[in-house]
């Protein structure tokens, strides 16, 4: 049988009249189809042996080991969409994956999936993300394509966590389990084995778990709200023209207009972005149970075996998705303020990366130690990706000073 993208329940403003899932005592029927993470769960598995903790589940040690990480840390200092923006109360990566790792917990909590899991991977979701957001993925990708590479941030990200953090004594990396180092990579897409035979222990022939599934779609449903909300913040959006043209926020905005009469305009935009996220969120709740029970699937196996991903929006979901998406992309992303910042930040990526190609003596000691075993190229990417915004511009008017003597 094959998925039905059913339209789920809503809170007030979703996809349907029905009663939200919250609310339906449904909080334990995929737990067979859940990473089941005790000391025989193969997903448990770490390279070098750890002895286990008492009153911590595995996950849970995974996702302490992220938050102390040094790249995790950075994340704060990393663009999500403004990359200079004077304001402090925009969303930077950080933030922006403390509210996808709510929404994370939230479904699996939902469909009693493992909630350690999901949340750890949320978190470590974008830490394989360079500075300046999109833009400085773009420029590093097309540094490297040059030289015959690719930058993915997901591969990047396994990177980071079985090399290049450095806390413990025997190893290398942060040494995490199997089963969250699969989610790095197929969080939010699928590799395959030909092309990466270097990934084959990460089950490239089948589909990652209901946990991983869910953080792509956990991802969208966190920055489609906050990047209205900072849009409006920033001035470059208008609460009006928002309700004029996407569907999804109109409908939650008559709604909260209706209970709240007479309260100011900033305050119903308010409600009416946690409105948004409410529905979305129980679509996907929703519309994933229904495509598990559609399979008949009864055991991780079962999705694993699956053709396609169960963890989708509905069809109606997704049309307002995609709507409002494009809306973002016409409106914010590419208007004109932006994209001179994205020009700007896509100069100083290259730049950087033509001056330390040209000239690697000029690289920290450690980076250029490293080109003989991983090449220049993908060497200077590594440095670049993993600077803040801040960091990278200091770099960048020291370079010029050196450039200039």
């Amino acid at each position: 049988m094959g998925i039905r993208r059913a339209v789920a329940s809503g809170v007030r403003c979703g996809f349907s009249g029905r009663a939200p899932l919250h609310c339906q005592g449904m909080g334990d029927d995929l737990k067979y189809c859940a990473v089941e993470g005790g000391p025989e769960d193969r997903l448990c598995a770490r390279v070098y042996s750890a002895p286990p903790r008492a009153h911590r589940s595995e996950f849970q040690r995974d996702r302490d080991r992220i938050v102390q990480a040094r790249a995790f840390r950075r994340l704060a200092g990393k663009t999500q969409v403004f990359t200079s923006r004077a304001s402090d109360h925009f969303r930077s990566r950080l933030t922006h994956t403390i509210e996808v790792s709510q929404i994370a917990r939230d479904v699996a909590q939902a469909l009693g999936l493992n909630e350690d899991l999901a949340e750890t991977l949320a978190l470590v979701h974008d830490i394989g993300h360079p500075p300046f957001g999109h833009a400085g993925e773009r420029a590093l990708d097309a540094c490297l394509k040059r030289h015959g590479l690719r930058f993915d941030h997901n591969l990047h990200a396994l990177r980071i966590v079985e090399h290049f953090e450095q806390r413990y004594a025997a190893h290398r990396g942060l040494n995490l389990t199997l089963g969250v180092r699969e989610g790095i990579i197929k969080h939010s897409r699928d590799y395959d084995a030909e092309q990466h035979p270097a990934l084959a222990s990460y089950f490239l022939g089948e589909r990652p778990p209901l946990e991983a599934q869910l953080i792509d779609l956990a991802d969208e449903i966190a920055y489609l709200t906050a990047d209205l909300d900072d849009g409006v913040e920033s001035g470059l959006l208008e609460i009006r023209h928002i309700r004029e043209h996407v569907h999804i926020l109109r409908r939650c905005y008559a709604v909260v207009e209706q209970e709240h009469v007479g309260v100011e305009e900033k305050y119903l935009f308010n409600e009416a972005l946690q409105l948004m996220q409410h529905a979305l969120t129980d679509d996907l709740i929703a519309t994933t149970r229904r495509n598990v029970e559609a399979i008949g699937a009864r055991s991780l196996a079962d999705v694993r075996r699956h053709t396609q991903r169960l963890a989708v929006f509905s069809e109606e979901a997704e049309r307002e998705r995609l709507q409002e998406k494009q809306y973002l992309y016409d409106t914010l992303y590419t208007c004109e303020e932006l994209e001179n910042e994205h020009n700007k930040a896509e100069e100083v990526v290259t730049e950087l990366f033509n001056f330390w190609i040209e000239n690697p003596e000029e690289l920290p000691q450690g980076y250029f130690d490293q080109t003989e075993s991983e090449g220049l190229a993908r060497t200077v990417a590594d440095y670049i990706a993993g600077m803040t915004d801040s960091f990278i511009l200091m770099q960048y008017a020291a370079v010029k000073r050196t450039v200039r003597r």
